[in-house]
């Protein structure tokens, strides 16, 4: 009977006979004459111990050669365990040697590495017990994602990847091109984007937003799940050049009934991980004391909530002395947001209202005509995690929004008779899935929560 580490941690069955395969973790030998191994096969965090006896006919030429990496296959019995901390063990009758990995040259080793060394070699690093954790959660919690908003009604919807609109009009875009960078044509100094495949200037998505707002103006609730790319020359351990975001929009719904919506399914991800990850997450709080206790916490306490105007009174007040000086009409920096969370409220913060200016074209301005509805939903930790609006729903204010950023129109018709043809209210926001993750696994790089960061300089695998 072929069963996976984790079958047998659920299931038990000792004193029967079983198939696992997997890959060492470490060897150590005994002076009675047998071996300790420690493997795992990817299906649970926890490990297994098989014992090794000097009896099998490939000890001396092989199980006392096997390094940390090497794959195998081991047919024995499941028994209880002496040992301490541990329930049960295998006890091989036959071991065989899958894969090899030489020692000499093989880039994980028994002894703990850095994460920045990890970074480096990220097709391998999965095999380290904290990235094994940070992965099964950040499976956790894309699975839970989907139930979430599917239990809820929303439709899944796929958004275009390459796009000819700037959703957030800062202007940091990849632009995509088949020209040779050898040979553009030009017009007077000038692209000629005729001869390009799309005619035009082409990129990939910083957001499925828009697109997903006309789905939304259709079928009631949907959502898209997926990646999403931002041209950001920016080395903080907050940031990434390609990221994944679920983007929720709703139609008639205005920004109250979206924060509702934005801070359950926080609630409901922080509590699918603690009940599906919990392994997990006791070995990552072994590293970081606070993280399982910080969530307890904010599942207790909830989410406050305050204005951008008085985010900005607080943050004035404070004797804390920031690098950016908190001042009305600027953005709220990561030092205000951690500020704010960390040490103000100790927990989630939702921060609306913003001043138009330093937010998109699309949200819904407010009757002041210096704020809009907007909205922030910020985490201890790492700031931001959900950005969102009730979106501008009359026809003429959104087109002198386009305007008054420096858009063209015409970049957006599509955009502006979703305004014209039967619109509503309607509300949206976006869930940075890294950011999340980095929050709840408490890892203090962004890049330490995706399987391979693009960085600025970093394409290398």
């Amino acid at each position: 009977m072929i069963l996976s580490v984790d079958e047998i941690f659920k299931r038990k069955p000792l004193n029967r006979k079983a198939i696992v395969r997997g890959w060492v973790k470490t060897r150590r030998d005994s002076k009675a004459g047998f071996s300790f191994l420690i493997i795992n096969d990817g299906s649970t965090i926890k490990d297994l111990q098989v014992i090794a006896d000097k009896g099998l006919s490939n000890y001396r030429d092989q199980i006392l050669h096997l390094t940390t990496g090497c794959s195998i296959e081991v047919i024995g019995e499941i028994v209880p365990s002496p040992g301490r901390g541990q329930e049960l063990e295998l006890r091989a009758d036959e071991i065989k040697v899958i894969g090899w990995a030489d020692p000499e040259d093989y880039p994980l080793q028994k002894k703990r590495h850095s994460f920045e060394y990890l970074r480096s070699i990220a097709h391998l690093r999965a095999r380290t017990s904290t990235f094994e954790a940070v992965f099964r959660i950040r499976n956790c919690v894309c699975y839970s994602i989907h139930r979430f908003l599917q239990e809820r009604g929303f439709i899944y919807i796929h958004t275009p990847i390459l796009t000819g609109n700037d959703c957030e009009g800062a202007g940091e875009l990849f632009k995509v091109t088949t020209f040779e960078l050898s040979s553009v044509p030009t017009i007077e100094g000038r692209v000629d984007y005729e001869k390009d495949f799309f005619k035009r200037p082409a990129y990939l998505t910083v957001s499925g937003q828009l697109e997903a707002e006309a789905y939304a103006l259709a079928l009631g609730k949907v959502y898209t799940f997926g990646p999403a790319f931002r041209a950001e020359n920016s080395n903080t351990s907050r940031h990434l050049a390609e990221f994944w975001m679920v983007e929720p929009e709703i139609a008639f719904c205005n920004l109250d009934d979206c924060i509702t919506i934005a801070s359950d399914l926080l609630f409901y991800l922080m509590e699918m991980v603690m009940d599906e990850c919990r392994d997990e997450m006791e070995f990552l709080d072994k590293k970081n004391k606070v993280t399982i206790e910080r969530i307890k916490s904010i599942l207790e306490k909830g989410v406050s909530h305050i204005t951008y105007d008085e985010a900005i009174d607080i943050l004035k007040k404070s004797k804390r002395r920031f690098t950016f000086t908190p001042e009305w009409g600027s953005d709220i920096q990561s030092e205000h947001e951690r500020y704010l969370c960390d040490e103000v409220f100790k927990g989630l913060v939702a921060v609306t209202d913003y001043p138009k200016d330093i937010k998109p074209f699309y949200m819904k301005l407010n009757p002041d005509g210096k704020t809009v509805r907007a909205m922030d939903i910020l985490a201890p930790g790492v700031g931001e995690i959900i950005g969102g609006s009730q979106r501008e729903d009359d026809y003429d204010t959104l087109y002198g929004q386009i305007l008054e950023k420096g858009l063209n129109p015409n970049d957006y018709w599509w955009y502006l008779e979703l305004r014209k043809y039967g619109g509503v209210p309607h509300s949206g926001f976006g869930l940075g899935l890294e950011r999340f993750l980095q929050f709840i696994t408490g890892m203090g790089n962004i890049r330490d929560v995706i399987p391979f960061p693009r960085t600025p300089g970093n394409i290398n695998f």
